[in-house]
């Protein structure tokens, strides 16, 4: 199964974010497929093959994992881009609690160069606008108007600060895909381990 450990952001932080991003989804337009946000976390850890036999195991070495760290204040805070197409939204607050459990083995999962705590909150859509081919030799490419509208997002929410709420517990969540909203992944979640 496909899963992952996640921090949820309290209702308040998400519906603030939601607010914030409305117009970046404005001047995005089709270009952007913006994730449900009902499903909306910080990703800590992601195992694209967990046994379905191992989650007990699994969640057992989360919760004696998880008694050796304290909740933490966060905040939704800044934002950047995954492989040139995936927008998603930092962390502030008390990073050095949250890097100190992200950097336990057992949240080690998979993408090193993903090993920040993030919300993806949109990917690029198959309706984006393709850059214009090149038409003489020799000559720059021309721009491609995806990355250049990924770049304006990342610029206007590159101050935003959400409101601080404090992380609890972590979940074990499965991510089943296609079997979401708009067919996207659906995620369900398996357990909830508190922190401390």
């Amino acid at each position: 199964m496909r899963a992952f450990v996640a921090l949820r952001p309290s209702p308040a932080a998400l519906e603030h974010l939601e607010s914030a991003l409305a117009g970046v989804r404005g001047s995005a337009g089709r270009a952007l497929h913006w994730g449900d946000p009902a499903q909306w976390h910080l990703t800590l850890a992601f195992r694209a093959d967990l046994p379905g036999g191992a989650l007990q195991d699994t969640v057992d070495q989360l919760t004696a994992l998880a008694v050796g760290h304290r909740p933490m204040p966060l905040q939704l805070s800044g934002a950047g881009v995954f492989s040139g197409r995936t927008l998603w939204i930092g962390v502030g607050g008390a990073t050095d609690a949250l890097s100190a459990l992200m950097s336990e083995a057992l949240l080690e999962g998979e993408g090193r160069e993903r090993r920040r705590a993030h919300l993806s909150v949109a990917r690029v859509s198959a309706r984006a606008p393709r850059a214009p081919r090149r038409r003489r030799r020799g000559e720059a490419p021309p721009p491609d108007p995806t990355q250049l509208l990924l770049a304006d997002a990342v610029r206007a929410l590159s101050v935003y600060r959400g409101p601080m709420w404090e992380a609890t517990e972590l979940e074990v969540v499965e991510s089943v895909l296609g079997q979401g909203r708009s067919g996207g992944p659906r995620h369900e979640v398996l357990a909830a381990v508190p922190l401390g």
